[in-house]
């Protein structure tokens, strides 16, 4: 059973992915430093796929850390790195948290990789690398703009040292996954979004204001220019991008990616605004929700969504599940953790 490292794992997107990872017949090991995130999420994976992954706490930006974890795990053959600081607005505000966090957790991997032959890594990179495009959709060709963010700065920055150091390095493949708004919940509702403290996106914000841990709802800005004013985002359903994930690892490990490094942008293809997520959290659950309109914020672009036509013909993946879907699944997680079923 191939070894499978994902750095993160007990977070979000993380956590979707380890299931994943473990229902196609890989074994998964995860770090974590529990920053954003929970032992618990460990027995949610376990309940979901009936394995309990392996499990090791500490900070990726500990060098020597992460030298002892991969001589304690030798038969490693791929990373896929999600660990990261990840609100655009507290990246405005602590910008040097994040390009610590961000960029010495990327380089100390792949030191270890190249020191104890590690082929493969998938990066979770961002649509935040394209800025406010000038074009829509974007493809994987789009120019990339200078960030919005310190958070776009730094998976901007890390996109380059990843290709970088393939170039210098053959016996290094990768793959950098450009996601655009990962929302949602697994079916089972046993993982999802649960951040720490207040949210800083959009659909754990929406619900907890439907469970009444928040007030209300703010929508920053409705004078930009898309169909009703609100900003305008790509949002794909998080289990559909964890099988992405899948399908980029059986890439790199059985040698289909010819490339060395690639990039593929994971999204639907089609942009949906804020006042639309609202209203289609408030059809899919028949929950009223109070919101307001407040400013912008500092670090939002106006609008962006993507062109997955690389990502659907070149690994034969697609998003499939519908948006109101995804918001039901993201409020049965939000009432199972609050314990409101």
């Amino acid at each position: 059973m191939k070894q499978i490292l994902v750095t993160g794992g007990t977070g979000y997107i993380g956590s979707h992915t380890a299931v994943e990872l473990q229902n196609a017949g890989f074994e998964v090991i995860i770090v974590d430093n529990l920053s954003n995130s929970s032992l618990e999420v460990l027995d949610g994976i376990e309940k979901i796929s009936g394995i309990r992954p392996a499990f090791e706490q500490f900070d990726l930006v500990e060098a020597d850390k992460v030298d002892a974890f991969f001589a304690k795990y030798p038969n490693i053959e791929a990373i896929i790195h999600f660990a990261a600081s990840k609100a655009v607005g507290e990246s405005v505000e602590k910008p040097l948290l994040y390009y610590r966090n961000n960029l010495v957790s990327l380089i100390n991997l792949l030191e270890c990789q190249l020191k104890y032959g590690v082929s493969n890594i998938v990066f979770s990179s961002s649509c935040t690398v394209y800025g406010q495009p000038d074009e829509l959709p974007v493809t994987e060709n789009t120019p990339r703009k200078d960030a919005e963010s310190p958070y776009g700065n730094t998976k901007k920055v890390n996109e380059d040292i990843l290709k970088d150091t393939i170039a210098a390095n053959p016996a290094i493949k990768g793959i950098a996954l450009r996601y655009f708004n990962p929302v949602g919940a697994h079916p089972s509702a046993l993982i999802g979004e649960l951040p720490l403290g207040v949210p800083a996106n959009l659909v754990p914000f929406i619900t907890q204001t439907a469970a009444g841990l928040r007030g209300e709802l703010k929508v920053f800005g409705n004078d930009y220019d898309t169909i009703d004013g609100s900003a305008v985002r790509d949002y794909i359903n998080v289990v559909d991008l964890a099988k992405a994930h899948v399908i980029a690892v059986e890439r790199l490990i059985y040698n289909k990616n010819e490339n060395g490094y690639e990039i593929f942008n994971l999204g639907t293809g089609q942009g949906v605004s804020v006042l639309e997520m609202v209203h289609a959290f408030q059809m899919a659950t028949a929950v009223k929700l109070n919101y307001k309109i407040v400013d912008r914020r500092a670090g939002d672009i106006e609008k962006i969504w993507a062109d997955t036509t690389l990502a659907n013909e070149e690994l034969g993946w697609k998003a499939e599940t519908g948006l109101e879907e995804t918001l039901l699944s993201a409020w049965n997680w939000e009432k199972r953790v609050r314990g409101m079923e």
